[in-house]
């Protein structure tokens, strides 16, 4: 992981995006939920490959689903010979989403669970989880790397925190349904990241699961329902889109295929602030592109597209004026602290920045030095400096430029499409 990557080839031509991870957790969970249940094989299209997704699918088999990959195809049935151990093994890798959505499903049953986190996983937060379990008489003891939870988890109300992650939020809606009695969630403060928590109602409603909520803060769930066997068709991913949409706004002439024009994913945000940047952004017979002479600087809260932070970082390092990022507290919470993580590397490249408690200001410069940078165990800082160093006047070299396998492991193959310099 220490040897480091000097980046001097820049993409170039129609790169297709890797499917959405967001929607391929929850398509994977609905899909083995429908199998385990007994209703059948249900069949995911263009299901994405990265280490998060390898960990969902793995956890799943280990609930008694099972998975088949032929081409695009994945196939989903019920696994006939289900683990017999005592205590069985969710290992998670790096994947909040991995965790979050599949610790109160495994709580549903009568059986122990040790759900295995790496890296700074384990770290994240999820006192929430361990508030709520407690009050509904779940068992739950955490140490380092391994989160032991016994169930089973009853229906009824569920109060919690809506700023801190909508995983969580995410997580119980997933199982609930599942439960004889019907089941509340209520939020005590604001839901942050909404449009995630509308993606899992939309993949769950395609599995004919649905969920009443009056608002964002109050989820009314019927009990004893089922999941159904489906075809889903996931749709390209835009959090990974908005790395080659930045590259074209900075000069490359690369293009997206395989997106969706009318998408729930709340990274498609990225569209219109490279707009309000001043990039041209174009559609043509499906294939997304953008383009720009000149991105002016912006002033954006983040707090509902935490993950398009680095990218917008290096994006606000090159516009002319001073940005100004803020709601951007959670990030100090992902795989590395974001925040930190991105104002130190980008300084690094000579580019001017202020990192404050939950913000970040930036002066853009219309060209960066370059000279050495760290991924810091992120996929996404790592991708963000890859963008960088389409504008830096000498070679960035990068070291931890493998940990894009955790979300897109084909990413560097697409991003050296051909020789720039």
């Amino acid at each position: 992981m220490n040897n480091p990557k000097t980046i001097n080839h820049f993409p170039s031509g129609i790169v297709r995006i890797p499917a959405s991870k967001s929607l391929s957790h929850r398509a994977v969970i609905c899909a083995g939920l429908a199998a385990i249940g007994g209703d059948g094989q249900s069949h995911l299209n263009q299901l994405g490959d990265s280490e998060d997704i390898r960990a969902t699918l793995s956890c799943m088999e280990t609930l008694g689903a099972q998975f088949a990959t032929k081409g695009d195809e994945t196939l989903v049935r019920k696994n006939i010979k289900p683990s017999n151990a005592t205590t069985l093994i969710m290992d998670c890798g790096e994947s909040g989403s991995t965790l979050r959505f599949l610790l109160p499903i495994a709580a549903l049953q009568d059986k122990s669970f040790d759900f295995i986190g790496h890296g700074r996983l384990m770290k994240r937060p999820l006192e929430i989880y361990e508030r709520l379990f407690t009050q509904k008489n779940v068992f739950y003891e955490k140490h380092d790397h391994k989160l032991s939870v016994k169930g089973p988890l009853t229906a009824g109300e569920f109060r919690l925190a809506g700023n801190v992650s909508s995983q969580f939020v995410s997580g119980l809606l997933l199982a609930l349904p599942l439960l004889d009695m019907d089941s509340q969630i209520i939020l005590d403060t604001p839901l942050e990241s909404a449009a995630y928590v509308k993606l899992t109602l939309d993949v769950m409603r395609h599995f004919d699961v649905n969920i009443l909520n009056t608002n964002s803060e109050n989820y009314f769930i019927p009990g004893g329902q089922h999941y159904k066997a489906k075809k889903y068709q996931v749709e390209g991913d835009y959090s990974q889109a908005a790395f080659f949409l930045a590259a074209g706004a900075l000069g490359c002439s690369v293009s997206c295929a395989d997106m969706q024009t009318e998408s729930h994913q709340g990274d498609a945000a990225i569209i219109s602030l490279l707009e309000k940047m001043g990039a041209e952004i174009t559609w043509q017979d499906g294939i997304l592109t953008a383009s720009s002479k000149k991105l002016s600087a912006i002033d954006i809260n983040v707090s509902e597209i935490p993950d398009l932070v680095p990218v917008l970082a290096v994006l606000c390092s090159i516009a002319e004026g001073t940005s100004h990022i803020t709601g951007a507290g959670r990030l100090r919470m992902k795989e590395s602290d974001r925040l930190h993580a991105m104002s130190t590397e980008l300084t690094k490249l000579g580019a001017k920045v202020t990192e404050g408690l939950d913000s970040l200001e930036i002066t853009g410069t219309p060209w960066l030095e370059g000279g050495a940078v760290d991924a810091h165990g992120d996929h996404r800082i790592a991708m963000a400096m890859a963008v960088a160093a389409i504008r830096c006047k000498n070679p960035v070299t990068l070291t931890g430029w493998q940990h894009v396998n955790k979300s897109y492991p084909d990413f560097w193959e697409d991003f050296e499409k051909e020789i720039a310099i």
